[in-house]
């Protein structure tokens, strides 16, 4: 009876270890589970509708003040992209190369939207451009550039349409998209501005449109909106950009920033004559 009673245990015990063999076997080709996702996604955002918030905005007629801002490469034959009002009436803009060099462009604006397009001989490799994204509520935005004349970046949350309406110098009622800032660079405070003309990426590196304004009271930051920038830009970008080898995260958006960058792909935008 105690022979018996033996092997029953190790006849049990061989078992349990069997079972914990198979399970083990089984977690280590298991692919690991997703990680959790940096960003809460709404619903799909609409079209451009008369119901949509609007913010007037005067412009007056005054002479060109010098300042800088942020373009990125679209095409590398040499052609970006930056901000219209970052670069309307700069007699000779260019761009930042590195060691205190700079290059010389010639500006192409764009009629209806606050964009403008910068032709250099030659360029960097572009970032991918989508024209026509499927947007939504919650999604992020990354705003890699050179705020305050240095560099920088912004992440951003996605929170719906808006309209400019531009009084006076270029009058017009531009849609753009309204954003949440929610990080930035640390040490980086007060105004973005320098960030004017830096694209707003989103988690594939693919750049959906041009940041173009910030309500730093409300926390917010604004970029065109597909419906303008498209057209502003047609014919220009690159149909062989990728986008990034790695996709964006709040992990690593400051690095991925920094490449760019270093890579020229962003770069800062000056007014050498007015």
């Amino acid at each position: 009876m105690g022979r018996l009673t033996d092997w029953a245990f190790y006849g049990l015990l061989s078992l349990a270890i069997l079972i914990w063999a198979l399970d083990r076997r089984e977690e280590v080709f298991t692919p690991p589970p997703p990680p959790a996702p940096d960003e809460v996604e709404g619903a799909l955002l609409g079209p451009i509708t008369p119901f949509d918030p609007a913010i007037t905005l005067n412009a007056p007629d005054i002479p060109f003040q010098p300042a800088s801002g942020t373009a990125f490469s679209v095409a590398g034959v040499g052609r970006w992209v930056t901000a219209r009002h970052v670069v309307e009436g700069c007699r000779k803009p260019a761009l930042m190369v590195g060691g205190g060099r700079a290059v010389a462009a010639s500006i192409r604006l764009a009629p209806r939207a606050d964009v403008a397009v910068l032709i250099t001989e030659g360029g960097p490799d572009p970032l991918a451009v989508v024209t026509a994204p499927e947007l939504r509520k919650g999604q992020r935005g990354f705003h890699p550039g050179y705020p305050q004349g240095r560099a920088g970046e912004v992440t951003s949350r996605l929170l719906g349409r808006e309209t400019f309406r531009v009084r006076g110098r270029g009058e017009r009622d531009e849609p753009v998209l309204a954003w949440a800032e929610v990080g930035r660079t640390a040490g980086l405070k007060g105004t973005l501005s320098g960030l004017s003309g830096a694209p707003v990426l989103d988690r594939q590196g693919r750049v959906l449109g041009v940041t173009i304004a910030e309500a730093p009271r409300r926390g917010r930051i604004y970029t065109t909106a597909p419906d303008t920038f498209g057209p502003a830009i047609r014919g220009v970008p690159d149909r062989d950009a990728r986008p990034l080898e790695e996709p964006v995260t709040l992990a690593n958006y400051g690095r991925v920033a920094d490449a760019l960058r270093r890579d020229l792909r962003v770069a800062q935008v000056i007014c050498l004559s007015a």
